[in-house]
């Protein structure tokens, strides 16, 4: 009825004062978030896993072709792709790791990219809520021309086997190594300087001792294949960039490895807290040489340390103190290399 304030409906609720606003909240609901990524790049997708075993099938055939061609041309060399050729045995290749890894978390990432390591590709959450560090990686990769691809976070999770991500995972190829024969190819026997690890399982040691190698004009690095770390993202961090120059040969038996050094003229020099000769006293001019680093703690393994010729020592001021292997390691390689 007209003029019945109290008909329902017809009574304003409220007067024309401020309403609560969207926070912006629709304002960036309109914001566009970039072109949709293709399929294949989508881990989630079938057509992912196309892609990753296209590549995969490039890679084998590729690697086959540079063999064949090792075996016609007797071998070559290329930081990153070392030839596998040896005497005896041409075009042998090159054994891989077993997967991809993956570097997880902001400031991991961050510091991989920093220092260099080899990466194929970045992943970040969908979601993932941009910092400092989540910009200075997807920079860092776009400069290195690594394709930053978004991913939800349960793939995320299986990317990384459950590891705390905090949104954004680093893919690392499998390191590729080199066989231990490999390190003596076109070398003078004695000025061969090889160092071999018994036992480190700490990829900070290995990454140190792979950059005193470098350092100090060593043909390569030897480790086990079993109960030993491997050339891990935390090793390449740790050798700053040498891991790039100085290859590391993987060996199925350490202990044979050396014998086969012994044959072919090199001198094995064992380094353990309780060597049989002091540092000072070592003689190694005019021969090949080939220092065994063990464990710190364990030391050397009872066949390795039979098999050596010297087990030399550090002599320090406190019998108390001990070195890791990294720094031992250092040391030794600064003997040898000053009597050179």
């Amino acid at each position: 009825m007209a003029g019945n304030s109290k008909r329902r409906g017809a009574v304003r609720k409220g007067g024309k004062g401020p309403t609560v606003g969207s926070g912006g909240n629709r304002r960036r609901a309109l914001e566009g978030k970039g072109p949709t990524p293709k399929a294949e790049d989508r881990v989630s997708h079938p057509a992912h896993d196309r892609k990753v075993a296209r590549e995969r099938a490039a890679a084998k055939a590729e690697r086959d072709a540079r063999s064949r061609a090792g075996m016609r041309k007797g071998g070559s060399a290329r930081p990153g792709a070392r030839s596998s050729a040896r005497p005896g045995a041409a075009g042998q290749r090159r054994r891989a790791g077993t997967g991809a890894e993956y570097v997880a978390g902001r400031n991991s990432v961050v510091e991989a990219l920093r220092a260099g390591v080899p990466a194929t590709g970045l992943y970040l959450q969908d979601t993932v809520e941009s910092d400092a560090r989540v910009r200075e990686a997807v920079r860092a990769a776009s400069d290195a021309g690594m394709p930053v691809l978004p991913v939800a976070k349960h793939d995320l999770d299986r990317l990384t086997d459950g590891a705390v991500h905090q949104g954004v995972a680093l893919q690392i190829p499998p390191y590729a190594y080199a066989d231990p024969a490999d390190l003596l190819h076109g070398r003078r026997r004695d000025d061969v300087l090889v160092v071999a690890l018994d036992g480190i399982t700490d990829p900070r040691n290995l990454g140190a001792v792979v950059r005193s190698a470098g350092a100090f004009g060593a043909a390569g690095v030897v480790v086990p294949s079993r109960r030993s770390v491997g050339m891990t993202a935390g090793a390449w961090k740790s050798s700053a960039g040498a891991a790039v120059r100085v290859p590391v040969a993987r060996a199925g038996n350490l202990t044979r490895t050396l014998q086969d050094y012994q044959k072919a003229g090199l001198m094995v020099v064992g380094l353990d807290a309780h060597g049989e000769v002091d540092l000072p006293e070592l003689d190694v001019s005019g021969t090949g040489v080939v220092l065994v680093v063990g464990a710190e703690g364990e030391g050397l393994s009872r066949l390795v340390r039979e098999t050596c010729d010297v087990v030399v020592s550090i002599p320090m001021a406190a019998a108390t103190e001990s070195l890791n292997a990294g720094v031992a390691a250092g040391i030794v390689l600064y003997a040898v290399a000053q009597q050179r």
